[in-house]
């Protein structure tokens, strides 16, 4: 018997691929017997079963449970009759425990799978991945997204059927938001249809954070589809929570809508941070009861019971890049946070990247990943990165940046991030000057040494009327002011302010701070410097 399982995430097109199959085994003459099941529920595939007893075996309609069962004795093969070519679909089984019957006499216990049979096909969907599915014969085919040339083939078809064209740039490009997910474009397709809109109107809409994507679904769904895309998930999110460890699939799923889709370090999701949001945030049915502790290896199974439902792909073997969520998925589970939600989530993915980032950037690949997390993290929820300051994982990802050699995207980070810090929290905050500190630094790595000694006085200025003369932070920025002015060539200059930065450090903080001998190294070696030139080096320090 050939068994074939389709699996794959809600919306790849599961279904129409069974149907298309089964289809054509039919019109081509290939099958005496196709019955298709909607397999969502045991009952249905109880159900399914009966009517096909009932009207292929002369079964009792009032006993489908007996139908069901001389149903599928009829399939099985028997000595000396006629061989029956059938092929049973059971479409989007949501649980394998679903095609067993369980009894509370043991010995009424049978399986639902269509019996051996060399004569016959079962075509199975679903967007389960658990291990009770496959083997015994039965073969895995996953089904995945569109190639971008099929996305766009696809999208022109659609519309020039309806007499409707649009460039092909923007179908490349409405095809790359959609993530090549065939429902998406099915539905965005059939929208532009009916709105009359066109490609790049609908790919302004979906770039608005504040449109839902159900705003974005057409009146009547086209193909037959049964969900809008928004709802596309719902229930596979629902199946997922009661996995074990229950109640920890869904909150798990927030903080990864807010991350990278094409791979998020598992250290992340399972940081102390992320456990303590799921503990929480655990999905639970008595609301009395006190958050139980999660730990390391819970929040790894919620991540399984999450793969085990295809709403994400887990790979133990890539930990740097374990979590891989498809866009609209993010996109649909986003949408169903209220501000408060989606700012705590967004708190917490910042403080897991935060937990999971090495003071030391030893291993690069990590580092990347965490950059591109730290931005996606960003672009989804800059907003709630200001509440009540700037949150640290900014900070820490320019300095990422910085120190992994990409010194002028450093320097847009900051400058970008100085106009935020400015806007929201004042010029006089503590988050603002810090940022305006980071920003002179990096310029001047550049080689802009002017403009960073420009920076760096006008900090100055600012430092020691907010902080006072005195402040560590105001004395650090004279000695990077300092030092940038003698990179721009005035050693003398140089070697004057930092005579008088020595002054102050060693009545403010002593003969022996850190930061006093910092100073009297450069002292000398700026001294040096005016009376020989060139010189290139130096102590800098922010």
């Amino acid at each position: 018997m050939l068994s074939q399982v389709l699996t794959g995430m809600g919306g790849v097109g599961k279904t129409q691929l069974a149907a298309d199959y089964a289809r054509a085994a039919w019109d081509e003459g290939n099958l005496d017997i196709l019955v298709w099941v909607t397999a969502s529920a045991q009952s249905s595939v109880v159900s399914g079963y009966a009517q096909a007893g009932v009207e292929l075996c002369g079964a009792d309609p009032d006993d489908p449970e007996q139908a069901a069962k001389k149903f599928l004795a009829w399939l099985a093969p028997k000595p000396g009759q006629r061989p029956c070519r059938w092929l049973i679909a059971l479409d989007d089984v949501a649980d394998p425990t679903d095609l067993i019957i369980h009894s509370e006499n043991p010995g009424n216990r049978y399986s639902l799978w269509p019996p051996a049979s060399p004569h016959g096909q079962v075509l199975l969907t679903t967007r389960r991945r658990d291990a009770a599915l496959f083997g015994e014969g039965r073969r895995r085919i996953d089904v995945g997204l569109f190639t971008p040339a099929e996305s766009v083939a696809y999208l022109t078809a659609y519309l020039n059927a309806q007499g409707r064209t649009e460039p092909a740039d923007q179908l490349t490009a409405l095809a790359h938001d959609l993530g090549h997910l065939p429902l998406a474009l099915a539905q965005a397709a059939a929208y532009l249809i009916d709105s009359g809109e066109s490609a790049a109107a609908y790919r302004e809409r979906l770039a608005d954070r504040s449109t839902a994507l159900a705003d974005l679904s057409p009146d009547t769904l086209p193909d037959e589809q049964a969900a809008a895309l928004a709802a596309a998930w719902s229930l596979s999110i629902d199946r997922a929570d009661t996995l074990r460890p229950a109640g920890l699939a869904r909150p798990m799923l927030h903080l990864a809508a807010l991350l990278d889709p094409n791979g998020i370090p598992q250290s992340v999701l399972t940081s102390e941070p992320a456990r303590a949001y799921l503990a929480a945030h655990r999905t639970t049915t008595d609301p009395a009861a006190a958050p139980a502790p999660v730990s390391s290896r819970d929040a790894q199974h919620a991540l399984r019971a999450l793969d085990r439902l295809s709403l994400i792909d887990h790979q133990l073997d890539t930990p740097h890049q374990a979590v891989r969520v498809h866009q609209l998925i993010q996109r649909a589970t986003r949408d169903t946070h209220t501000p408060h939600q989606h700012d705590q989530a967004a708190c917490t993915a910042a403080d897991a990247l935060m937990a999971a980032w090495p003071k030391i950037e030893r291993d690069t690949d990590l580092a990347q990943a965490l950059r591109t997390n730290a931005t996606a993290l960003t672009r989804h929820a800059e907003d709630a990165l200001y509440r009540p300051e700037a949150h640290t994982v900014l900070y820490r990802l320019g300095l990422s940046l910085g120190e992994s050699g990409q010194v002028t995207a450093t320097v847009d980070h900051f400058d970008h991030l100085t106009a935020i810090t400015q806007s929201r929290l004042g010029a006089d905050h503590l988050r603002t000057l810090t940022t305006r500190t980071s920003l002179a630094y990096w310029r001047g790595r550049t080689g802009d040494a002017a403009g960073a000694a420009q920076e760096f006085a006008d900090l100055l200025t600012d430092r020691a009327r907010v902080l006072g003369t005195d402040h560590p932070h105001t004395l650090i920025t004279r000695s990077n002011l300092a030092f940038r002015r003698g990179r721009t060539g005035d050693a003398a200059g140089a070697a004057q302010e930092f005579a008088d930065l020595l002054t102050d450090q060693v009545r403010v903080l002593g003969t022996d701070h850190p930061h006093t001998l910092i100073t009297r190294s450069n002292l000398a070696y700026w001294r040096t410097e005016a009376e020989r030139r060139p010189g290139t080096s130096g102590n800098d320090h922010s």
